[in-house]
């Protein structure tokens, strides 16, 4: 016992030491030639590992993009201002999915308890975005009494518009998409400023309402022995927390099911993320309830969904399909050895690092033997490429879908399929992610030798099994049907009533 304490206490000491290192290093200053360097080790690992990093920019345009880069650098900068030169031309590849991980505190054990401990300051608002101005469309718990469709014009004197601006250059969604940008940057905007700012107890900012100025200081405020009760609350995993895919931080469900209309007629599936976790269960008692209702149309419902799990799209299409299908093409990969370069050991501590290093072989033979080659490229095995069979009974009636520019990744997937198939009708705006596919299904994660900034690089091009568009834009929706920031606020709902309406037309037939 006295050995199992001490080796917990040198674990905790090492936790310790290694945080405190990592903050001092983010806090040093590195030399020109040294972020020159990282410039140069960037470029090498995307152009060894992606398989299509030429998709949407040319490859003399990436050069001198990079080249332009390195010749700014004339003194010395810490990783988080080199972090902020160095992603807006990651951005231009225009990959979503690409993106440096930008260096951040990292807070110990008991630091991160006082934060539990404390209500959020931003986070306890929801936000719009439109063009370079920040509304608040949502306030939780009424702090000080700001109104939905309040503008923040400033915070602590700085006006928001350039944090705007500057982050708008760090984001992108996959190709000449138009609308994910403001979806992804009103949920990213104060991960990037507290970044760059740290986690503040207090924060005054300045506000327009109705042409009306007024100033307010946002407070940290501790939580409440009540408070502390209710996420002890919700974090317990009941039956249907696990079916419907319960998320404690935002107290609410990834997945929802009902019926819209008294008679049953029309089913409704809401999915915030593909997270796979009970799935299988979510959508097996979704579909028994619709087929003993004898529902005749169904509504899915893949807005703000950034996407997920290609296993769960695939199980999600098979309750709709008429007929076998397949879900994507053959996934490309830069070379047989790109799967062995997924930092197996990655985020291990030393008992799981243990327990891998037993495994390793068995996990080298299987990635080994899922690639193949074919015509001079290589693949990678996947279930979703292969013919699946529709669900017994299957749904046949009418499917609708709902999306906008927050439909990324796995639901441009899914909703390119069923547009390509005539399987259903899109309604709302064009989705986040492209509609002939992306690149991610899993990565390589890459350290920068100086700056230490994480790199994940995905390793899979994935394609949904369609006849290609090439637009190089997100998925079209047949109905297009436009949200604005007063719809939120009065919470109605401009795309669902339009299907709704759509059904009460033809049901009056």
């Amino acid at each position: 016992m006295k050995n199992y304490s001490l080796v917990i206490l040198l674990v905790a000491l090492s936790s310790c030491m290694s945080i405190r290192r990592q903050n001092e290093q983010r806090a040093a200053c590195i030399s020109p030639d040294e972020l020159k360097e990282d410039v140069d080790y960037t470029y090498q690992k995307l152009q060894q590992m992606h398989p299509k990093l030429y998709w949407y920019i040319s490859k003399q345009e990436l050069d001198y993009k990079f080249d332009s880069l390195k010749k700014t650098f004339d003194q010395p900068l810490t990783p988080l201002q080199f972090y902020f030169k160095l992603q807006p031309v990651i951005a231009d590849i225009r990959e979503g999915h690409l993106s440096l991980r930008i260096p951040r505190k990292k807070f110990t054990r008991k630091e991160i308890k006082a934060l539990e401990h404390k209500k959020g300051m931003f986070s306890r608002f929801e936000y719009y975005i439109k063009k370079d101005q920040l509304f608040i469309i949502e306030n939780k718990d009424s702090i000080e009494h700001i109104k939905p469709g309040t503008e923040i014009l400033s915070i602590n004197h700085i006006p928001v518009s350039g944090y705007i601006q500057k982050y708008r250059e760090l984001i992108s969604s996959d190709g000449y998409n138009t609308t994910f940008q403001p979806y992804f940057l009103k949920d990213v905007f104060f991960n990037f400023y507290t970044a760059e700012n740290g986690f503040k107890d207090t924060a005054y900012i300045e506000t327009l309402y109705n042409g009306e100025k007024k100033s307010y200081t946002l407070r940290r405020e501790h939580k409440s022995e009540k408070d502390l009760e209710k996420d002890k609350a919700q974090e317990k995993r009941t039956a249907e927390k696990k079916i419907n895919d319960y998320v404690a931080y935002s107290n609410s469900y990834n997945r929802n099911f009902k019926f819209l209309d008294n008679d049953s007629t029309t089913a409704y599936i809401k999915v915030k993320s593909f997270s796979r976790d009970y799935s299988e269960k979510f959508y097996k008692d979704a579909f028994d309830k619709i087929k003993n209702a004898g529902a005749k149309y169904l509504i899915i419902d893949v807005r703000n969904n950034y996407g997920g799990s290609l296993h769960e799209i695939n199980n999600l299409y098979s309750y709709m399909a008429p007929e076998p299908y397949v879900l994507i093409k053959p996934s490309q990969l830069t070379s047989r050895i790109t799967p062995l370069k997924t930092n197996y050991f990655r985020k291990s501590n030393a008992f799981q690092y243990a327990f891998k290093s037993l495994a390793y072989p068995t996990y080298v033979f299987a990635q080994t033997f899922s690639t193949y080659k074919k015509d001079g490229k290589v693949y990678y095995r996947m279930k979703a490429d292969k013919s699946t069979k529709p669900k017994k009974d299957a749904f046949q009636g009418k499917v609708f879908v709902l999306i906008n520019g927050g439909s990324f990744s796995a639901s441009s997937i899914i909703t390119a399929k069923l547009k390509y198939d005539k399987r259903a009708i899109l309604v709302g705006e064009e989705t986040g992610g492209a509609n002939d596919g992306t690149v991610a299904g899993f990565y390589s994660y890459q350290k920068l030798p100086h700056s230490r900034i994480s790199l994940p690089i995905g390793l899979l091009l994935v394609q949904p099994n369609i006849d290609f568009v090439n637009t190089k834009k997100g998925v079209a929706p047949d109905i297009i049907v436009k949200e604005t920031m007063q719809d939120i606020i009065d919470h109605k709902d401009p795309q669902l009533e339009w299907v709704k309406k759509e059904i009460a037309r033809e049901k009056a037939k």
